[in-house]
Formats: C-alpha cells, sequence, structure tokens
C-alpha cells in the first residue's frame, strides 16, 4: 500500500513555515476539528441513539483501533477525520457529542456531531432514526455554550473561530432514499435532486459562518457506483462500477463546486474547499492493484443477510480476512483504515488552502 509519509510531512512542514517557527512543542495546526455529517465521520454517536438503525458499536469495527475495539467508527480503523486531526498535531480525537466524554477540557479541541445515515435532507436521517444535520446544528450551538462554560467567552470564540469544520454526508440521500423512493425520483430528476442537496448544504455553511466558522472543508461525493453494495444491488455486469450512479456523484460534485465558489465570493474572510474524495476512491475501486490493494469488489467483513445489516459487517459471523489493509472496502460501504489513509493524500492541498 502507497505511504503517505511523505505527502503529510510536506503537509505539516508547509504550514508550520506559515506560522513561524519556534522551538517549543509543536502545536496543532488549528485549535480543534468540529464534525458533522453521516458514518463516513461519525464515531460513536449512534451508540446512544437506542433507535438507530445503523450502528458500529460491535466487532469485528474497531479490530485495527486502538485496543482493538468497537467505538462506532464504520471501518476497522481509523476514518478520515482521524487521519486529519492527526495530521493536524493533535494527539486525541474530538469526542463523539452524546458521549460522557464530551465533556470539560475534552470539548477544548472539538466535538462530532455526525450520526450514521444522516443525510443533507432531514427526511432521509429521519427514515433511519439518526441525528438530522439540523439538529446537528442544534447540537452545535449547545456545544458553544458549553465551550463558553469551560473556557471562557474569549478563549471559546477563539477556538471556533480558528477550528477546522468538516462536513462528511450525502451518500445516503442517494442510497438509502433516492433510488428506492419513486415519489422522490418523479419529484425530482437527479440534476434538481443535486441542486436541492447542494442548496441545503449552503444554508448550512451560511449558518455556520454566523456561528463563527471560519474553515470548512467539505467531503465531494464518493463515486456511488463502485460501492460493493451498489454493484450487488445496481450493477449489471461482472463485477463493474455501475456507471449511472457515478455520474450521479459527478453531477453532484460540480454543483458542489460551484456552491463553494460562490460562498467564497460572498464571504471574503472564509475559507472554504472540497475534499475530493471521488477521485481518490474511484482510483482504487478501478485499479486496486497498482495501488497496492488485492481486492476493491469484496469486502474484508462478512456482509449480514438481514434486511438492515446488507451493508454492513455482520456481528454473528466468526471472523473476517486476515489483512484488512489488502482490501478498499471494510463493509458494504465503508473504506477500510488503508483505504481512508489513501483517500486523506488527496486533502492535503485543500487542507493546507483551509489552515495557512
Amino acid at each position: 500500500m502507497a505511504s503517505t509519509a511523505a505527502p503529510l510531512a510536506l503537509f505539516l512542514l508547509a504550514a508550520s513555515a506559515m506560522g513561524g517557527g519556534g522551538g517549543a512543542q509543536a502545536q496543532p495546526l488549528v485549535p480543534a476539528v468540529i464534525s458533522f455529517g453521516d458514518s463516513t465521520v461519525d464515531v460513536g454517536n449512534n451508540n446512544y441513539l437506542p433507535r438507530a438503525v445503523f450502528k458500529a458499536d460491535y466487532a469485528p469495527y474497531g479490530q485495527s483501533f486502538a485496543r482493538h475495539q468497537p467505538t462506532g467508527r464504520f471501518s476497522d480503523g481509523k476514518i478520515v477525520t482521524d487521519i486529519t486531526a492527526d495530521t493536524l498535531g493533535f494527539e486525541s480525537y474530538a469526542p463523539p457529542y452524546l458521549s460522557p466524554q464530551a465533556s470539560g477540557k475534552n470539548l477544548l479541541i472539538g466535538a462530532n456531531f455526525a450520526s450514521a445515515a444522516s443525510s443533507y435532507h432531514d427526511d432521509t436521517a429521519a427514515m433511519y432514526d439518526a441525528i438530522t444535520l439540523t439538529q446537528q446544528l442544534e447540537y452545535y450551538k449547545e456545544y458553544q455554550s458549553k465551550l463558553a462554560a469551560v473556557a471562557g467567552r474569549a478563549t471559546a470564540r477563539s477556538i471556533l473561530t480558528g477550528a477546522l469544520y468538516v462536513v462528511s454526508t450525502g451518500t445516503g440521500d442517494f442510497l438509502q432514499n433516492y433510488y428506492h423512493n419513486a415519489s422522490l425520483s418523479r419529484r425530482y430528476d437527479v440534476g434538481r435532486y443535486c441542486d436541492l442537496l447542494v442548496s441545503i448544504f449552503s444554508g448550512f455553511a451560511e449558518k455556520l459562518y454566523k456561528l463563527g466558522a471560519r474553515r470548512i472543508g467539505v467531503t465531494s461525493m464518493p463515486p456511488l457506483g463502485c460501492f460493493p453494495a451498489s454493484i450487488r444491488l445496481y450493477g449489471e455486469g461482472p463485477g463493474a462500477c455501475v456507471a449511472r450512479l457515478n455520474r450521479d456523484a459527478e453531477t453532484f460534485n460540480g454543483k458542489l463546486n460551484a456552491t463553494v465558489e460562490a460562498l467564497k465570493g460572498r464571504h471574503a474572510d472564509l475559507k472554504i474547499a472540497v475534499f475530493d474524495i471521488y477521485t481518490p476512491l474511484r482510483k482504487l475501486a478501478e485499479a486496486p492493484v497498482e495501488q497496492g490493494f488485492a481486492d476493491a469488489r469484496g469486502t474484508c467483513c462478512r456482509t449480514g443477510t438481514a434486511k438492515t445489516r446488507v451493508y454492513l459487517c455482520n456481528p454473528t459471523t466468526a471472523g473476517t480476512c486476515r489483512n484488512a489493509s489488502s482490501y478498499v472496502f471494510f463493509d458494504g460501504v465503508h473504506p477500510s483504515e488503508a483505504a481512508n489513509v489513501f483517500m486523506a493524500e488527496s486533502m492535503v492541498e485543500a487542507g493546507i488552502e483551509l489552515v495557512t
């Protein structure tokens, strides 16, 4: 597997050079990381939602993570926000907001509001008893008050202004809603549906800006047609990515890029960038061996057969593959830690833009 050591080191060197030298112990390049979204960045909030349909609180999830225990992350190990925090110089990760750990000094390095099965459209999240994006924003407002109580208003304001905000969602709007919701697909063709979703993002970003955010990174839509679950459900060829679904993702991404540029034009002091995960994940899915992976069609864990577990690992199956790092996907829709590390490489350039 290709190593990210060199590009991540260049990222750190470039950012530290912009910020000045000094002999003191290096500090994180931003004071906090604050995350919103779905299972791509959920670090355990759904563990605290009794009715949530999707959870990763059981083995084999977390088998490559610290203490080899499931944490609620939908991977064998680290997810992209963990790798981002590592790159920025953090020694620990912002806690899931619903957890007991989200209190006291732990709040100083940020918070994670993401919820598996959440989405841009609140109706999608509600179908799976996930935390809607609207509710995530309300929790963020609550977090602001808690942070001020811990750090004082002036320090809290500085943390919130300097923090990196990550928004990663949208997959569920297609895979969990649009593609099997006939009434929705009749009301909106793909282009108009993407317009709806990016308008929701634009409104969300504007609200974050008004609440003090000045550094926002939003992930692109991944190649929806290359997920093993998508190929299984919608595929027509022998294991090939589903071209129609990938075109839908590309349509969304084009509109998201335009929306981000418009936000930049409206706010001169806002640093905002798209974190492209479409390109590297599609590269992995279509040519895994060239990137040091062995398999992009199978999954490391065995997916379940029950309706609510069709995309996920099954807690009742014994064992997983011997080497998760050789697989692009850990379950039917979520990348392995090794693939997340590979995708993080493509986020370096956008990350430098935001933190320097």
